[in-house]
């Protein structure tokens, strides 16, 4: 098992700025992967970032945040963040971390509770 803990989420207005957190703990594998998705309403989840650990490859980001939003990680402390700028309106969401054994950027065995996310305009 697996237990993602996030934190970060709020109120901001159009063009601010927000850091999600999400703090792994359990039994964590290597190679692995920590990202974050977001669920608008009325619509699907939908991938936002995603980082695998233990593997060369980079970063994945949705198209809709490329250049505005970045995923990191602390190893050492099995966190992953999100550093959001620019933020939009329509980035209004719950966003939820999210853990998958392996090295695919869209494994997801683990989710974290999710934290909203609110723009105003």
């Amino acid at each position: 098992q697996v237990q993602l803990v996030e934190s970060g989420g709020g109120l901001v207005q159009a063009g601010g700025s927000l850091r999600l957190s999400c703090a792994a703990s359990g039994r964590i594998s290597s190679p692995n992967v920590m990202g974050w998705y977001r669920q608008r309403p009325g619509t699907q989840r939908e991938l936002v970032a995603s980082l695998p650990r233990g593997t060369a490859a980079l970063a994945l980001y949705a198209d809709s945040v490329k250049g505005r939003f970045a995923i990191s990680r602390d190893n050492a402390k099995n966190t992953v963040y999100l550093h959001m700028n620019s933020l939009k309106p329509e980035d209004t969401a719950v966003y939820y971390c999210a853990y998958g054994n392996g090295g695919s950027y869209y494994r997801t065995d683990y989710w974290g509770q999710g934290t909203q996310v609110t723009v105003s305009s």
